[in-house]
């Protein structure tokens, strides 16, 4: 690697590991969890954290936005939540000479960093809302388009289905998360970590040690990774072995699984292993930084069929079994 080269690793990694490491001052025992949404913003994506209540998932968004000196906004979706309600909608005003006009009242949406908290709780025409904004960075309202702020993130956390007045997310909608990362109980050395800071007089704090122009400058480093065309096509490989279909399809996938992964799921393999990559101060993507990624990229793109969930299966043991059976590269 020439010196400009290791130099541009050597910030990325810097960055990283210093927004990791004050966040981690507030959210205790999620390591690979915090990993995972910076990995999301770097990667121009967006998470989903699927939890029960009270696990930190909203915590962990708004400490992140005030370490990156970002612009962040709270949405708190419930069953009467309508769209207009995230995106803004026109309102009439008055004008000069007592004159009537229409003039637009951004929503929440409008923001760097925003919280779709308990997303699956609101109806899927409320959910839809976010659509246009995960994907094209804009907002239509009427017969207008505007356009967010960069960089846009859209952080949701969602209850699990079992639990009371929850709608399951629209396949169209899951498809545009880059990462969903599940939040399971904190251990209870981190239970004793969390008690020792939040129950005394002070409280920790984080600095802000990240800015809008340092990301956008992180997510072109990561672009700028380049990877071997057998490991693009060990990524494509995983990706079309979560399809039910042969040749790549094993027993589990086509016994199990309705729907399969999209290119977005490649795409997620991809820029994920590029980003795992820099992190382990490499400059080309290995067949081990797409299987680090691979639960979180894939794991919200499978869609089982009637008999995967009556047995109630678990997705991730889909995608053990596509991992164990897709060859690397010779």
């Amino acid at each position: 690697m020439s010196t400009a080269i290791d130099q541009q690793v050597e910030t990325f990694q810097n960055q990283f590991k210093a927004v990791r490491d004050e966040v981690s001052k507030m959210i205790v025992g999620y390591g690979e969890i915090i990993d995972g949404v910076i990995m999301s913003l770097l990667a121009h994506g967006h998470v989903l954290l699927e939890g029960v209540p009270g696990l930190g998932k909203t915590k962990l968004v708004s400490t992140l936005s005030d370490v990156m000196h970002l612009k962040f906004s709270r949405i708190q979706f419930t069953p009467d939540l309508m769209p207009a309600d995230i995106t803004g909608t026109n309102v009439v005003q008055e004008g000069t000479a007592g004159s009537k006009v229409l003039q637009f009242q951004p929503g929440p949406i409008f923001a760097n960093i925003v919280l779709a908290d308990e997303v699956n709780r609101a109806t899927p025409k409320t959910q839809s809302a976010l659509l246009e904004a995960m994907e094209e960075t804009t907002v239509t309202v009427g017969k207008k388009t505007y356009k967010l702020d960069t960089p846009f993130f859209v952080l949701a956390t969602q209850n699990p289905l079992e639990m009371e007045g929850t709608y399951p997310l629209p396949e169209a909608q899951l498809d545009r998360f880059f990462m969903k990362l599940k939040v399971d109980y904190p251990t209870v050395e981190s239970l004793h970590t969390i008690m020792n800071r939040t129950t005394r007089l002070e409280e920790p704090k984080v600095d802000r040690i990240a800015d809008k122009e340092q990301i956008l400058e992180m997510r072109k480093t990561v672009r700028a990774v380049p990877i071997a065309r057998p490991v693009q096509d060990y990524a494509i490989r995983i990706m079309l072995g979560t399809h039910p279909r042969p040749p790549h399809a094993n027993a589990t996938t086509m016994r199990y699984v309705r729907y399969g992964a999209s290119p977005r799921g490649a795409q997620a393999l991809v820029v994920g292993g590029k980003i795992r990559a820099l992190l382990n101060n490499r400059v080309h993507v290995s067949c081990e930084d797409i299987r680090s990624v691979a639960f979180g990229a894939l794991r919200h793109r499978v869609l089982l069929n009637f008999e995967g969930e009556a047995e109630r299966i678990d997705t991730d043991t889909i995608l053990k079994s596509i991992l164990e059976s897709t060859p690397e590269p010779s």
